[in-house]
């Protein structure tokens, strides 16, 4: 190796070294250990750290920089680089990715460390500021790719359902509703390991490249997961590494076991909240087409965040005479929601599940709602959502809010992929299964968007209408473009092209929720949702 490249290893293992002392990843006195870890994990002999350690790191440099201004992933990029010039690691997305991970774990705590001082400050200033810190050292040790995820294109768009959160993924490609139902539906491999991204055993992983027999699997060597006891088990709570919204976190089993939604499942959510009451928590539905992306293992997510459904109006109120002391109401949202509060925990759990279980053998032929298939396959779910409020509707209050929206995963000759899943007319926008986040009115959108809306952004302002259909990246929005531009020409030609594009596609995602709606918002709907809750 030339000394020009020793000088740029020693000087960037040592800047690292002191990026991860001054986020308290490691201690001062830990700092020649971590500089001769990173030096290992490139396969480096040497050189010496250009500066002597003989002074604390200043603690005054800021915290997402190093001391030129150079931030985590420049360090890291730089480590990547040398690896690769001598063939250290072979030149792959997911071999240089491995090598990040591998060094940020290196001067991480140890999972027992972090458990500890997340306890340790939750038992002596709360939940918050346990998590606070959890959070922030998942930050600085890169877990939360947050230079990925400040990538993503994000707006708001109002609709008739308030103000809806679109996103433009640019982390993640787009999953097919089959490939998601057939995942969940697949035996599971013995020899798979770790089973999936969501098992605990994914923590400190090296993780393996597309050629691996086993297939590939990323790296988690920088995951830190605080171990947690739900309904008596084990679980654990992480952070989400493409996080969607603030503090963006998954709660899962120890177990590998498939989504279920029962009183087992409401319950741990009500406990989740008493343990964290400065956040949300729910899950995906359990079953395929209006479930998530990950039917297999059993999870929640969770953060602090207030959603559009949040905040949406009451329709109309209703009584359980079971339950004297819950307050139910179907909110004036897309998808329909029904939202129990209390503040008996007990009461919360006993309505919840009283809800789920008449809903799972409810059948309206009005709706298009079949409850089991002429096999008994059911049919009918629900997707949770827990938080508690204080009377000002401020997070961490004494009132339990249980959101269940109900959904149905009927299928029909006319809609093959979902009765209740955006419809055909809108998947070139969206295709992908509904699930928790996007329920609550945060659209997630494939990363083929950025680069698709920004020809049909081109063409509409160059008056090219006519290519529209002919261009590979345009041709699948052709008719929905043309329909655009007959309603607002006037401000494409004004050149705002991209701002109608923008709100066009909050418009969109608005149906696809309409589409994921049991009881439409008309005079037959209305009438059977009434129905059903005339039965709780």
């Amino acid at each position: 190796m030339a000394v020009g490249n020793e000088q740029v290893l020693a000087t960037t293992a040592q800047e690292l070294v002191e990026y991860a002392t001054r986020h308290r990843l490691i201690e001062a006195a830990d700092r020649i250990w971590a500089y001769n870890a990173v030096l290992a994990a490139v396969d480096a002999e040497g050189p010496a750290a250009p500066r002597p350690w003989t002074q604390p790191a200043d603690e005054d440099q800021p915290a997402e920089q190093d001391a030129d201004g150079l931030t985590l992933d420049d360090l890291l990029n730089t480590l990547v680089h040398h690896a690769l010039m001598n063939g250290v690691i072979e030149r792959s997305p997911s071999a240089c990715d491995a090598l990040a991970c591998q060094v940020m774990g290196a001067l991480t705590p140890r999972p027992s460390e972090v458990a500890c001082q997340f306890h340790a400050l939750e038992s002596a200033r709360g939940p918050k500021a346990a998590t606070d810190w959890f959070y922030a050292l998942c930050c600085a040790n890169g877990y939360v790719r947050q230079s990925a995820i400040a990538r993503n294109i994000k707006w708001k768009t109002p609709t008739t359902w308030g103000d809806l959160e679109i996103t433009i993924n640019l982390s993640k490609p787009e999953k097919d509703p089959r490939a998601i139902a057939r995942a969940g539906a697949a035996p599971q491999d013995s020899e798979r390991y770790p089973a999936c991204q969501l098992c605990i055993e994914n923590e400190g992983y090296a993780g393996r490249g597309d050629d691996s027999p086993r297939g590939a699997h990323p790296a988690r060597q920088n995951l830190r997961i605080v171990p947690l006891e739900l309904g008596g088990e084990r679980w654990g709570l992480q952070y989400s590494p493409y996080a969607y919204f603030g503090e963006h976190c998954i709660a899962m089993s120890a177990a590998h076991r498939p989504m279920h939604i029962d009183r087992a499942t409401v319950s741990n959510l009500l406990e989740l909240v008493d343990l964290l009451p400065h956040y949300f928590f729910g899950s995906n539905a359990d079953l395929p087409i209006v479930g998530g992306s990950i039917l297999s293992h059993d999870h929640f997510q969770g953060g602090a965040h207030e959603f559009a459904m949040m905040r949406a109006a009451t329709a109309w109120t209703f009584a359980m005479d079971a339950f004297p002391d819950v307050s139910a109401e179907v909110l004036h949202w897309p998808l329909s929601v029904i939202r129990l509060r209390t503040r008996s925990r007990e009461q919360a759990l006993d309505a919840a599940v009283h809800v789920i279980d008449l809903w799972r053998g409810w059948s309206s032929e009005a709706a298009g709602v079949i409850a089991a298939g002429t096999d008994g396959t059911p049919h009918n779910t629900v997707t949770p959502v827990v938080r508690r409020v204080g009377e000002a509707g401020q997070p961490g209050g004494a009132i339990y809010e249980v959101y269940l929206a109900l959904r149905c995963n009927v299928t029909s000759e006319e809609h093959p992929l979902g009765v209740f899943h955006p419809h055909a007319q809108y998947h070139h926008i969206k295709r992908e299964n509904i699930g928790l986040i996007e329920v609550m009115g945060l659209a997630i959108l494939p990363p083929r968007l950025s680069r698709e809306l920004a020809e049909v952004s081109r063409l509409l302002e160059a008056g090219q209408l006519d290519a529209l259909d002919a261009n590979p990246l345009t041709a699948s929005h052709a008719a929905w473009a043309r329909e655009v531009a007959a309603r607002r020409g006037a401000d494409v030609a004004a050149g705002k092209a991209d701002a109608v594009l923008q709100d066009e596609v909050g418009q969109v995602f608005s149906h696809v929720l309409e589409d994921a709606g049991v009881f439409k918002w008309n005079e037959a709907g209305e009438q059977a949702f009434h129905a059903f809750t005339n039965s709780l």
